[in-house]
């Protein structure tokens, strides 16, 4: 990327030295309008004004401005010059250059994701290495089975709830929480209670909450559907 801006700026000298070497005759020819001389003066009179015009024309999008007169009021030829100028510097090798400079955005947006998911992974694996040593603490037992005795005993000490705040765990009792992890033996091994504590954890919860509404919606209008057959039933037997 640099040496193409290296290209870019030794073009747009080129092609500044060309044209105020070039046009001094047309400066210094006192036949030619004043209005016509002062005009290509400050456009090319100097190398640095040439240099700058130059710039202005490769840069500005504008560069008919800075062409036409030269072509139609100085010299047909000269349309020469900048039709190769704009096609190969104005159009090829800025849009490379423009290219080049996508190109390299995009790999640095890529490498910052990858570099997130990594952080991410990394952060995933300390939060469950830490919510092992929790079960571990209240596994007093040390069979590999979380009983709701000692989830209750390990969660009423002080340390341990301000443990759970600090992993995001937000909780009004015990029991509840328990009740939420429990799969319906009345405990929880540690798989259970690591996936039970990540789909109570961050957004997950929030996705679970919808699921369970929608799950809910079905169930009632399931038994609504139960309750009105067995209405139907009744007036059968009934009229009967």
């Amino acid at each position: 990327l640099f040496w193409s801006m290296v290209l870019l700026g030794v073009l747009n000298f080129g092609g500044a030295v060309f044209l105020c070497q070039s046009l001094q005759s047309v400066i210094a020819d006192e036949s030619i309008d004043d209005e016509l001389r002062l005009w290509v003066f400050r456009m090319y009179g100097t190398g640095g004004r040439a240099l700058w015009t130059m710039f202005e024309f490769t840069h500005s999008g504008g560069w008919p401005n800075y062409a036409r007169r030269i072509i139609e009021e100085v010299h047909w030829a000269y349309a020469m010059f900048y039709a190769l100028y704009v096609s190969v510097v104005v159009f090829a090798v800025t849009r490379i250059i423009t290219a080049l400079f996508l190109r390299d955005t995009l790999q640095v947006a890529a490498s910052d994701t990858d570099m997130m998911v990594h952080e991410n992974l990394q952060k995933t694996k300390k939060y469950l290495a830490r919510l092992q040593e929790l079960f571990e603490l209240a596994d007093t037992s040390g069979d590999g089975i979380l009983t709701y005795e000692e989830f209750e005993k390990v969660c009423m000490i002080p340390e341990v709830r301000m443990y759970l705040r600090m992993l995001e765990l937000e909780f009004y009792e015990v029991q509840g929480l328990f009740s939420l992890l429990d799969t319906g033996r009345g405990s929880v091994s540690l798989p259970e209670f690591l996936n039970g504590v990540m789909r109570l954890k961050g957004q997950a919860r929030a996705m679970d909450i919808v699921a369970l509404s929608s799950t809910c919606d079905k169930i009632h209008a399931r038994c609504s559907d139960i309750e009105r057959h067995i209405s139907g039933g009744r007036h059968m037997v009934a009229a009967a």
